[in-house]
């Protein structure tokens, strides 16, 4: 599966759009990571414990929008993205989406 944050897809050509797709994943820190992130959050820097959990967040929400557009039949998904919103202390929505498409190589003539 051909996945770009681009419009199009050098060398290929969209036949067919088949719509948005998606993936969703809710994460939480956890108590433990929690804890870690909080005291390391009281010195600054990067908090790797937080950066491993939005890392998973991301490859998962991923890996079910990859998922959702081999259902649909797609090739390729274009305009991909991430967004992700805090609904509830320590826990985050993470999606991805884009559209899924389908693909042609461009006939050279």
């Amino acid at each position: 599966m051909i996945v770009t944050t681009g419009d199009d897809i050098a060398g290929y050509e969209v036949i067919e759009y088949l719509g948005v797709v998606r993936g969703i994943i809710v994460r939480s820190t956890g108590i433990a990571r929690g804890v870690v992130g909080g005291l390391k959050s009281i010195v600054g820097g990067n908090i790797s414990e937080y950066a491993t959990v939005c890392e998973r967040a991301r490859n998962d929400a991923y890996d079910l929008m990859i998922e959702h557009a081999e259902q649909m039949g797609a090739h390729a998904i274009l305009a991909m993205r991430y967004d992700a919103t805090e609904f509830l202390q320590g826990s985050t929505e993470v999606l991805a989406y884009g559209t899924a498409v389908k693909i042609r190589p461009i006939e050279m003539e």
